[in-house]
C-alpha cells in the first residue's frame, strides 16, 4: 500500500471514527425518524390514498424516504464536520500536511457518503419488515443512489467550506435542503399537482434524484431515466471540480 493511500484511508478512518462516536445520533435519530415517516404515512395516510400509479402508497414513499436519508445525512456529516474543523484550526494543519487537496476532499466526501450509505442501507432493511419494496432495476439504482450520496455529500462540503458559523448550515438545511427534498415529490406524485405547481416542481433537482431511484426500485419514473442520470453525474462532477478548486486556494480554510 503507496503512502498516499495510507494517508487516504487515515483521513477517511477520522471521518467515520467521527461520526460513529455518536451513533445514537448520527445513524440512530435519523434511522428512527425515516422510521417514523414509513410507519405513519403507510398507517394514516396509505390507508386512505390506497394506490399512487397502482402502486401502494407506502411503498410508493419508501424509495424517496430511503433516498432523503441518504442525502441529508451526507450533507450533515460533511457540513458539520468541516466547520466544526475550521473552528478548531485542524483544517489548517491537515492542508500543510503531506496530503494533497484532492486526498483531503475525498476522504471528507467519502465520510459523509458512508454515514449516508449507513442510514440509508439500514432504512431499506427496517421498511423491508415492513412493506414489500422490490428492486426492479438494479443497474440504474446502483449508480443512482452513488450519485446522489456522493453529490449531497460534495453539497455538504461546499456548504461547510463557505459556512463561518453553524447557523448559516441550519439555514441552508431548513431552507434550502428540505425544502427541496419535500416539494421534489417524496411523498406525492408530481403528476397530480395542479398548475402551477406541477410545472414548478420540474424546476426542481431533487425531483429527478427521486424519480431516479423511484425507478430503480419500483420501475415508475415520471421524468427521463436516462437524461436524469447524465444531468446528476455532471452536476456532481462539477460540485467535486468546485471544491477541489477551494481546497487547493485554501478558501475559507486557511486563517
Amino acid at each position: 500500500m503507496s503512502t498516499a493511500q495510507i494517508r487516504f484511508l487515515t483521513l477517511w478512518r477520522r471521518e467515520v471514527n467521527r461520526f460513529m462516536k455518536i451513533k445514537k445520533q448520527t445513524i440512530g435519530a435519523p434511522l428512527l425518524e425515516t422510521f417514523l415517516y414509513i410507519s405513519v404515512f403507510g398507517a394514516a395516510l396509505g390507508s386512505r390514498i390506497g394506490e399512487l400509479h397502482g402502486i401502494d402508497y407506502v411503498v410508493f414513499v419508501t424509495p424517496g424516504l430511503i433516498m432523503m436519508a441518504w442525502s441529508t445525512n451526507a450533507f450533515a456529516n460533511n457540513s458539520s464536520s468541516i466547520l466544526q474543523q475550521k473552528f478548531q484550526g485542524a483544517i489548517q494543519d491537515q492542508l500543510s500536511s503531506p496530503a494533497s487537496p484532492l486526498e483531503l476532499l475525498l476522504a471528507f466526501a467519502l465520510g459523509g457518503f458512508t454515514r449516508g450509505f449507513l442510514v440509508a442501507a439500514l432504512t431499506f432493511i427496517a421498511a423491508s419488515f415492513l412493506i414489500d419494496l422490490p428492486v426492479d432495476h438494479i443497474l440504474v439504482l446502483i449508480p443512482a443512489l452513488f450519485l446522489v450520496g456522493f453529490f449531497f455529500s460534495q453539497l455538504g462540503v461546499l456548504v461547510g467550506v463557505r459556512a463561518e458559523q453553524f447557523d448559516d448550515i441550519a439555514l441552508a438545511q431548513t431552507f434550502v435542503l428540505q425544502p427541496l427534498i419535500f416539494l421534489g415529490g417524496v411523498f406525492y406524485s408530481a403528476s397530480l399537482l395542479p398548475e402551477p405547481f406541477q410545472t414548478l416542481t420540474y424546476f426542481n433537482p431533487v425531483y429527478y434524484m427521486i424519480n431516479l431511484i423511484r425507478y430503480g426500485f419500483l420501475g415508475y419514473s415520471e421524468a427521463s431515466v436516462a437524461l436524469s442520470l447524465l444531468a446528476l453525474a455532471a452536476a456532481t462532477v462539477a460540485l467535486f471540480a468546485v471544491n477541489l478548486r477551494l481546497f487547493s486556494r485554501g478558501y475559507r480554510l486557511r486563517a
